[in-house]
């Protein structure tokens, strides 16, 4: 049917409508009647309010925010290191890491007045080469992997135990030249 149809049809029929609201008793009226014919019926009348809900609603949300926070936080890579990329690097950090820390003990053994100033500027190095590292895991984590990288953490490990044996080689001078002077003095 066109749209003409339809509205010549409605016109048609336009006082015929029952536009009016039905008399007060009409639905409990409409429901004994089908209630005397044997039909289910389905009374909506009286809705019990579901207190509920809205707390289930506050719950959806939080397990959502949650999932998605936890999400955002999975997505943020994990910072390599020598021993993500490969065993025997795994070695090679795990015995640099070993000799720095032996050298720092044997460092702060030597630990007097005269050899103060010259093992806290070697802790000084140490701290910058330590932040250097940092950043050099940073890029391994960025590049892949990169071999250049690899070659430059390892340098920076170097790096460190030269720092440490040359304040250690110090520290031997300056001893040395302190039980020479004492030797000379009591002759």
């Amino acid at each position: 049917m066109k749209k003409d149809d339809i509205d010549t049809l409605f016109k048609t029929f336009e006082n015929e409508f029952d536009v009016h609201s039905p008399n007060t008793g009409h639905q409990n009226r409409f429901l004994e009647k089908l209630k005397q014919q044997n039909i289910t019926v389905v009374d909506n009348t009286s809705r019990k309010t579901s207190y509920w809900k809205p707390f289930l609603a506050v719950a959806a949300s939080i397990v959502l925010c949650f999932s998605i926070f936890s999400v955002m936080q999975q997505q943020e890579p994990e910072i390599k290191d020598l021993a993500n990329v490969s065993p025997e690097l795994s070695r090679t950090q795990d015995f640099f890491t070993l000799a720095i820390e032996n050298e720092l003990v044997a460092l702060e053994t030597e630990r007097s007045p005269e050899t103060e100033e010259l093992i806290n500027d070697a802790l000084k190095q140490l701290k910058v080469l330590e932040s250097n590292y940092e950043k050099l895991k940073i890029d391994l984590t960025e590049s892949g992997d990169d071999q250049r990288v690899v070659h430059a953490m390892i340098s920076n490990f170097q790096n460190r135990i030269n720092v440490l044996n040359h304040v250690l080689e110090n520290i031997e001078e300056i001893k040395t030249f302190k039980n020479n002077k004492s030797n000379q003095n009591t002759l």
